[in-house]
């Protein structure tokens, strides 16, 4: 029933596409999303070494297609090579679409597709070549690119492209993956959902914090701008009212092989497991779907919820 032009095209089982989610995004994490019947995803992280071993972590947990995001304003070329010649999908987020980077991506044999906030942005993605567009509504956790709800952008990008196109923002339950496919999107991809996934690099803090929010608990905001500045992002507000509280200039300190390394207030890295800190200070990212986050759960539960929940309410049809 929930065969659809995506999950033709990667292919896959579900139309259901795993954020990256930079910080906190793991190979476990993405592996386990592709081994239940998604597209598990990663982030490209800070080097194409950091590319390479994500990637390599990753192959050993599945065999199954997966993908890599590319933050086009921390973009190394070298990585996106790297990554096209093992992902199914590269896709690019928060930059204009760039032809020479989707010929790169398909010179390797890779899909190519790109995140965008407006049809305009859709068009050009797909004049510059991309196999797929992901269409964000502003309800969405973490950096967001554009103004538009999910449901009037989703309804302005289908009417703009006719390749496949999955929709992001606000997307934590059953009923919201229905409501996507039923308004003609061809996948939906979850974020905060699945940084309560147990095989998540969330620090614990943060977990928790999800797990007691609600929709409205979430703001809009640039208050983590100190390393990318001019970019909105979805965060719990809790975080942003204890960032304004405090007054140490390193918030946290971040372990990585025995090698601690400061983590300044403001910084628009989320809390992962291997800090430690003032963790409620950080940006919490969290989406306004953040109200289906109610437990740690295994990555291939959420998506088995998510996938029958849909089905069931879209063979039931219009009440």
């Amino acid at each position: 029933m929930l065969t659809t032009r995506f999950t033709e095209l990667v292919p896959c089982r579900f139309p259901v596409q795993l954020a990256a989610m930079g910080g906190v995004g793991t190979a476990n994490l993405a592996g386990a999303v592709t081994e239940a019947g998604g597209l598990g995803m990663v982030p490209s992280g800070g080097s194409p070494t950091a590319v390479e071993r994500m990637l390599e972590e990753l192959r050993e947990r599945t065999s199954g297609p997966f993908g890599v995001n590319f933050l086009l304003p921390f973009l190394h070329l070298e990585g996106v090579e790297i990554a096209a010649e093992s992902a199914r999908l590269v896709e690019f987020f928060y930059g204009p679409p760039s032809s020479a980077l989707v010929e790169r991506v398909h010179a390797a044999g890779a899909l190519a597709g790109w995140q965008v906030g407006s049809a305009e942005e859709a068009r050009a993605a797909v004049g510059a070549g991309c196999d797929l567009i992901i269409a964000q509504g502003v309800e969405a956790g973490g950096h967001v690119r554009g103004k538009a709800g999910l449901l009037p952008l989703l309804d302005q990008v289908l009417t703009a492209v006719d390749v496949p196109v999955v929709a992001a923002g606000g997307i934590g339950a059953g009923r919201a993956v229905a409501a996507a496919l039923a308004a003609g999107a061809d996948a939906v991809r979850v974020g905060t959902r699945f940084v309560a996934a147990r095989e998540s690099g969330a620090h614990p803090d943060y977990v928790d914090a999800l797990i007691r929010a609600e929709a409205d608990d979430t703001v809009l905001t640039e208050a983590f701008s100190r390393d990318w500045p001019d970019a909105p992002h979805r965060v719990l507000r809790s975080s942003v009212e204890a960032l304004e509280s405090g007054e140490e200039d390193v918030v946290a300190v971040r372990d990585e092989g025995g090698r601690e390394i400061p983590v300044e207030r403001g910084s628009s890295e989320p809390p992962s497991r291997n800090m430690r800190g003032e963790i409620a200070a950080m940006a919490l990212y969290a989406g306004e779907s953040v109200g289906s986050v109610e437990r740690v759960q295994p990555a291939a539960e959420i998506v088995r919820e998510l996938v029958d929940e849909a089905e069931a309410l879209l063979a039931r049809g219009p009440a």
